[in-house]
């Protein structure tokens, strides 16, 4: 299982951002998938998960109603859009999948995507 994250960078606060992950179809039909993130000096926490057979989704309280995760089978992406941004997500976002079910660790792991926001 391969996993591809991008499109973090350097955003102000109230911005907007999405993250982008590619994999393969199969990943998306067989794994629930998720976005986890570590800031500095923190534990690595998931942020969001979609599951794989029904679609749907979850979210950490400290990001619902401003982040937005989706999928393409047809592009083999899975999303994360990231609104009203604060400083406080600022952190290494990655893109897994199998999420455990306390949601401390994954099956599979992309590389991180840096997300900076500034104050």
């Amino acid at each position: 299982v391969q996993l591809q994250a991008s499109g973090g960078g350097l955003v102000q606060a109230g911005d907007s951002l999405k993250l982008s992950c590619t994999t393969s179809t199969y990943t998306l039909v067989w794994f629930t998938m998720g976005w986890f993130r570590q800031a500095p000096g923190k534990e690595r926490e998931i942020v969001a998960t979609i599951d794989r057979s029904t679609g749907d989704t979850s979210y950490t309280d400290s990001v619902k109603g401003r982040f937005t995760i989706s999928r393409d089978r047809a592009k083999r992406a899975v999303y994360l859009q990231m609104n009203s941004l604060k400083p406080e997500d600022t952190a290494v976002y990655y893109c897994a999948a199998g999420p455990s079910g306390d949601g401390r660790d994954a099956q599979y792991w992309g590389q991180g995507t840096l997300v900076t926001v500034s104050s």
